[in-house]
């Protein structure tokens, strides 16, 4: 049995943070627990390894399955999840960006005090290590390094000289006054090196006397007394552990894995705990409820080209002397991202605000890189920011090592297919521009794919996620709410939910910077 004041589960993006800033206080004693290993491994650190963690299950990668979608022709969809100290912002493709400002106004006016735009802005700020420097809308001087791309692709820049001959504006900055446009992603990078939320806060806390660290240690449950949270359980290496929390319990295991873990100590809809055995602390219907998650297609083209990232003695040879460059200077295409240029798109012209995004991918990317080809090629994922359609989080089991049951419900809508198409229908657009006609080769699946019905089937045959859930434990006042706006867990004593769980409803755009703000 161990006592802090606070008790953090998982050590992902928001787990670091905390973990970090509570520490700050050396009368405050923390512990912050992670279910994976240590961070320690060069595939983390060098920008292009994720590649090696992402496609499979593996010790690093919880590599969750989902239930079969209606919406994909009854597929069932994969969710890879970081499974180390900086969770998924450790094996991440490192875009960093916000989402715009009626996201978090939006969240205000649903009764969120203190999550508006405005509200916001200044954390996102102080979080920001900016490389171009600071401006009304970036930081400099803080954790997270946020940078250009040291060794931008040139397959990058056909993109963007394709998506400007189809009339989209160029946009330097996805992250300023608007979202609209082509552009260059910035990414989370410091040196040519991968800044994930360990890197960023765990780092420079390690040797605080009152921080501990444990890695490769599963939470089973939240204990409780009366209605107060007084710890957690603990299982590490065959052996059961109690670490005590004298203030409070944080839980920061994601939107898939908090809500499995206050399910699991007894916080959730009564009726679906008791039928699995597990004794009811707090009857909260909306634990699970509200999974959100941007739904999206990726083109893929086999290239004549050596130019795109490949499998072939030329492509072999090239990354070979990629790692020598890296090595010496931490420069050249081991620092990619992959998906290094990208938009913001509106689906029709009365849309008020980018409702898609793109990212083009300078290697072939088939079944998140599950499906290798040989030779070179490129893709373009396509995705929908705000849709209507909403899943749920359920346990699987009362097994706290058992996955939990995830259902998207993807593309359940009209109105999110009918968007989807649109963005078909402008990514090809983009796709087929003469700037591309040098590297394009055959396209992967959708050749032929012309019709509505064709474009309809393909989305359902080849849609997926794009890696962002959110919204499993929703902030709010009402009563399908899981946690207030000071993200406490309503009816609870010490317990609170701090990660992408708690957003009302989903940002546009990618959701790591928000849950590091």
């Amino acid at each position: 049995m161990h006592d802090y004041d606070y008790v953090i589960v998982g050590a992902g993006s928001a787990g670091s943070v905390l973990a970090n800033r509570l520490s700050a206080d050396p009368s405050i004693t923390v512990c912050v627990i992670e279910a994976g290993p240590h961070d320690a491994s060069r595939f983390l650190e060098v920008p292009v390894g994720a590649v090696v963690f992402v496609p499979f299950r593996n010790g690093r990668n919880w590599g969750f399955r989902t239930v079969p979608q209606p919406g994909l022709g009854g597929r069932a969809g994969y969710q890879p999840r970081g499974r180390t100290l900086g969770g998924s912002s450790a094996i991440n493709a490192m875009c960093y960006i916000r989402g715009q400002r009626e996201d978090y106004d939006g969240w205000a006016a649903a009764g969120n005090g203190g999550w508006s735009w405005d509200d916001v802005l200044p954390y996102f700020m102080r979080a920001e290590d900016q490389s171009r420097g600071a401006d009304a809308w970036h930081g400099v001087g803080g954790p997270l390094a946020v940078s250009d791309l040291r060794s931008p692709h040139p397959l990058a820049g056909v993109f963007l000289d394709a998506a400007a001959s189809v009339g989209i504006a160029r946009n330097a900055d996805f992250n300023a006054a608007a979202q609209d446009g082509a552009g260059y992603y910035q990414v989370t990078q410091r040196n040519g090196e991968r800044c994930s939320a360990a890197r960023a806060y765990l780092d420079p806390a390690r040797k605080r006397p009152n921080l501990a660290i444990r890695t490769d240690a599963h939470v089973a449950r939240v204990l409780f007394e009366g209605r107060r949270a007084t710890g957690v359980e603990v299982r590490s290496g065959g052996r059961l552990e109690v670490i005590r929390a004298r203030g409070e319990v944080i839980v920061c295991a994601g939107a898939l894995q908090s809500p499995q873990v206050l399910m699991l100590s007894g916080v959730g809809a009564g009726a679906r705990l008791q039928a699995l055995g597990l004794p009811v602390v707090a009857d909260l219907p909306g634990v699970g409820r509200n999974l959100q998650d941007h739904p999206d297609f990726v083109f893929g083209f086999k290239s004549p080209s050596t130019v795109p990232i490949g499998l072939s003695v030329a492509g072999i040879s090239h990354l070979w002397r990629a790692w020598g460059e890296y090595r010496r200077e931490r420069r050249g295409t081991l620092t990619t991202n992959f998906a290094e240029a990208g938009a913001f798109l509106r689906s029709a012209p009365d849309v008020t605000r980018p409702d898609l995004q793109l990212f083009f991918v300078i290697a072939l990317v088939d079944d998140h890189a599950r499906r290798f080809h040989a030779g070179h090629g490129y893709s373009c994922h396509v995705c929908l920011l705000r849709p209507e359609s909403t899943g749920s989080v359920d346990l699987a089991s009362p097994d706290p090592f058992a996955p939990p049951r995830i259902d998207p419900n993807f593309l359940a809508t009209e109105h999110d297919m009918a968007r989807m198409v649109a963005g078909f229908r402008r990514t090809r657009e983009i796709l087929r521009a003469p700037a591309f006609d040098a590297y394009r080769g055959r396209e992967l699946h959708t050749a032929g794919v012309e019709t509505e019905d064709q474009i309809r089937a393909a989305i359902a045959q080849r849609a997926d996620t794009v890696y962002h859930p959110v919204g499993t434990c929703r902030m709010g006042i009402d009563a399908q709410a899981v946690v207030d706006p000071d993200l406490r867990v309503r009816g609870l004593e010490g317990l609170r939910v701090a990660d992408c769980s708690i957003m009302p409803s989903i940002v546009s755009g990618n959701t790591n910077a928000p849950a590091i703000m």
